[in-house]
């Protein structure tokens, strides 16, 4: 689900909008730079990550990670990031921390509305 999830989240951001533009020259190519497995609220779920290249400007990263829903539904869940590729995008690692930070709702440890992840020192 996240490699279909990821192509149809790069078109969506980079794909031709309703006035027949395309947002960064559209999306030229792309590049698997992650796809694995991994732990988002207790459960095992999969991201994939791509470098997108477009006609203009220095692209972005899009990602989307799909896991099972941790209110016991088994509902897929799907998250979707995209970070600009330049020097004053965020870091890549960044992804991978809001994914550490996912909580279930009403869970031990926390998660909901008004949860957030604090930023860096």
């Amino acid at each position: 689900m996240a490699e279909a999830d990821v192509a149809h989240a790069a078109e969506e951001l980079y794909g031709e909008d309703v006035l027949g533009g395309s947002p960064y020259g559209g999306g030229r190519s792309h590049q698997v730079v992650a796809a694995r497995e991994t732990v988002v609220a207790g459960r095992t779920g999969y991201l994939v990550r791509w470098r997108v290249t477009t006609g203009e400007g220095p692209g972005g990263h899009v990602q989307s990670l799909v896991f099972p829903s941790p209110s016991g539904t088994e509902q897929p869940v799907a998250v979707r990031f995209a970070f600009d590729a330049g020097p004053g995008g965020p870091p890549l690692s960044l992804m991978d921390e809001i994914t550490r930070g996912i909580r279930p709702v009403g869970g031990p440890t926390g998660g909901g509305v008004g949860s957030s992840i604090a930023p860096g020192g």
